[in-house]
């Protein structure tokens, strides 16, 4: 999902003061029908000790830090923005202050419901991502389609940060999971495994390769009839 941009991260202006570790996960789990759960997971837990001490100043390296209700409060109207979009539903969220972990998970009428919606998310967060992708699902022919594109803007805006603010994303992951009640015959993505159970794709990579555009997370699965 991670459309436009760059900064993949819910808490973005807590851990720009420092070197930190952190993880961008997405879940998605197609229904034969089309439908199915969507689960976005920033994992900040490995930097908790450090965000914790941050957290108690006011500002650091010129960036403001905002307090956990004002956290809340942006997750609060992402949760509310989803809630009223076509297609989407039994929208929640977490946030974990103790081992700083924010997810956010909703149930959609079809795939097709993706598209944009990770958009309006981010940007509502004030994050912004570092590629547009669109999805498609055909219940027929059994396929599951992710088209990514890249975005040579996000390597620009990318070299406007600070250096220090660049050194977060060395250690920075993102994990795409795809979960399938038909057993997966093949996916055309070389960087991708197919699970055990035969049941789900999984890509991970780093971020900054998102960024600089030596991966491409475009997919098609082929599932069984």
């Amino acid at each position: 999902m991670m459309q436009r941009r760059l900064r993949y991260l819910l808490l973005l202006p807590i851990c720009l003061m420092f070197h930190s570790c952190f993880q961008i996960i997405e879940e998605i789990s197609v229904q034969p029908n089309g439908s199915g759960t969507v689960v976005l997971t920033a994992n900040l837990s490995q930097s908790r000790s450090k965000l914790a001490s941050v957290m108690l100043l006011d500002s650091i390296n010129g960036h403001k830090i905002p307090s956990k209700q004002d956290i809340r409060s942006e997750m609060e109207e992402a949760v509310k923005i989803l809630r009223g979009m076509k297609g989407i539903s039994q929208v929640s969220h977490t946030m974990d202050f103790d081992k700083y972990i924010a997810t956010i998970r909703f149930s959609f009428a079809q795939v097709a419901n993706l598209n944009d919606i990770t958009t309006i998310i981010f940007e509502k967060l004030k994050v912004k991502s570092a590629n547009n992708s669109a999805y498609t699902y055909h219940t027929v022919s059994k396929t599951f389609n992710r088209h990514y594109s890249y975005e040579a803007k996000a390597k620009s805006e990318y070299n406007k940060l600070k250096s220090a603010d660049k050194e977060i994303f060395q250690n920075a992951m993102y994990t795409s999971i795809y979960r399938f009640d038909d057993t997966v015959l093949k996916q055309s993505n070389g960087n991708a495994k197919i699970s055990a159970s035969k049941k789900a794709v999984m890509l991970q990579c780093p971020i900054l390769d998102l960024i600089d555009g030596k991966i491409n997370i475009s997919n098609n699965i082929q599932l069984s009839n």
